[in-house]
């Protein structure tokens, strides 16, 4: 389609959104392995497994930390297409490590591995949504925007799958499991240099008018980007107009202060609600609900098919109810199931009826945190900033979602084992807190400018 989706832009899409598609596989891939990386640990270590097992696990997020600022960083000296292709080794690096750390006997393989596949991940997140929000045409943006989260939730449901006993959830498959993260890290490898880089760099940063307009050609399939290269210069115009703001500005500054806190509150509540309990752990809740071992692993690949699912209803309904809705809808229906949840998990106790419940209470939470928790707060603050402070909100944002990650990672297999069935209501608790929260003072982004939201917040 001229001036529209072309053969060009969908190879850009796909090359950059498998960094995504890594970032959902080595969130959901670690959930139905725990109990045979735990016979490896037991086998091989005096140590306690659970501890060891929780910082395989947490460690991912420690690395995710540190890609977020790097991919930022790398991005805007070298470029877009340079940054994703170095991030594509880093997940070859770490799949490696991973795959053959059995067969090392090295359980410090396997955090190392997971920890450079962290960074891989957050990497990810940060340059793989930059790129295809400038490859894409202005008009197919959002809808392009979309195919960052379907990525995740089908890597999610992808790394679920083949966890199961039937394929690679033994004791000898686990490392195969672990090391398939290879896959999409070097089909980057091999596709990426074959993709164009950024339009919006090679005009903005490179200053290459000439090359800006080959590459446009190219993605767009028409030799009609005039009005293009016209909005191109007019944004860069406005941009040098505009004051830029450090972190230290959007913390002194009261107008650019509430923004970033209610920012900040959007991305805890999407970590610190428990959602992330359930993708690293639900096999270990499903059996704790009494189902089987292998029934627990079937019932996980449903909490990402869930996820997926999620994915494409909230596409229409973003726009339609907005931002603000589904957000308190989201929290608010996690917070009841949370709920049902417990129940069920004192209740199931020989009564099958109660286990299927706990699945079905499961899902339920994890569907409407896909209703809006899922997404909303990563695009929020970048609905609530002006071109000079964004870049800076949205850095302090994505840094708070993988340390409140790290968070969770961690302690929740010493919550599990302190508080038994009440584990989840911690999570209840907060997520009542940041649903007031939110209904306090989160505005409606949805058909209001930045200049409108932003003004919100100097009265």
């Amino acid at each position: 389609m001229s001036g529209g989706v072309t053969g060009a832009l969908l190879y850009a899409v796909f090359s950059a959104v498998l960094g995504m598609l890594q970032f959902g596989f080595n969130t959901g891939v670690i959930n139905s392995p725990k109990e045979f990386i735990q016979n490896f640990i037991i086998a091989n270590y005096e140590v306690d497994a659970d501890t060891l097992f929780s910082v395989i696990v947490s460690i991912f997020a420690v690395g995710g930390i540190i890609g977020c600022p790097l991919a930022s960083w790398i991005a805007d000296k070298k470029g877009r297409k340079f940054a994703l292709i170095i991030n594509a080794a880093f997940g070859v690096v770490g799949a490696v490590l991973m795959g053959f750390s059995e067969s090392a006997t090295s359980v410090a393989m396997l955090i190392i591995g997971r920890f450079l596949i962290g960074i891989n991940c957050g990497f990810a997140t940060t340059a793989s949504p930059t790129y295809v929000s400038e490859v894409a045409p202005v008009r197919l943006r959002g809808a392009f925007g979309t195919v960052n989260q379907l990525a995740v939730a089908f890597g999610l449901v992808g790394g679920q799958i083949l966890g199961i006993d039937v394929i690679m959830g033994s004791d000898e498959g686990w490392p195969w499991l672990l090391g398939l993260a290879i896959i999409p890290s070097a089909v980057q490898c091999i596709m990426l240099p074959f993709v164009p880089e950024s339009p919006r760099y090679l005009m903005f940063v490179q200053q290459d008018e000439e090359q800006t307009r080959t590459v446009l050609k190219k993605l767009r399939g028409t030799d009609d980007i005039e009005d293009e290269i016209k909005d191109m210069r007019d944004e860069e115009i406005a941009e040098k107009q505009e004051q830029k703001f450090t972190i230290g500005d959007l913390l002194r500054i009261k107008s650019l202060r509430t923004p970033l806190v209610i920012g900040i509150v959007m991305h805890l509540s999407q970590q610190l609600g428990g959602i992330n309990a359930v993708l690293y752990y639900s096999a270990t809740i499903f059996t704790s609900a009494g189902l089987s071992e292998y029934d627990a692993r079937l019932a996980s690949i449903g909490v990402g098919s869930m996820l997926f699912i999620m994915a494409l209803v909230s596409i229409p309904l973003m726009d339609r109810l907005g931002r603000r809705t589904l957000q308190l809808c989201g929290l608010g229906g996690m917070a009841v199931f949370s709920v049902l949840m417990t129940v069920a998990f004192f209740t199931y106790e020989n009564n099958y009826t109660m286990s299927i419940f706990a699945v079905i209470f499961t899902l339920l939470y994890v569907a409407f945190f896909g209703v809006g928790p899922s997404s909303i707060p990563w695009m929020i603050l970048s609905e609530m900033f002006g071109q000079g402070a964004r870049s800076a909100a949205v850095s302090v944002g994505a840094l708070v979602n993988w340390f409140a990650n790290f968070i969770v990672g961690l302690t929740f297999i010493y919550m599990s084992n302190a508080l038994g069935n009440f584990v989840f209501l911690p999570y209840t608790v907060l997520l009542i807190l940041f649903f007031i929260f939110t209904y306090l003072k989160l505005p409606e982004t949805k058909n209001r400018t930045i200049d409108e939201v932003t003004a919100l917040f100097k009265k």
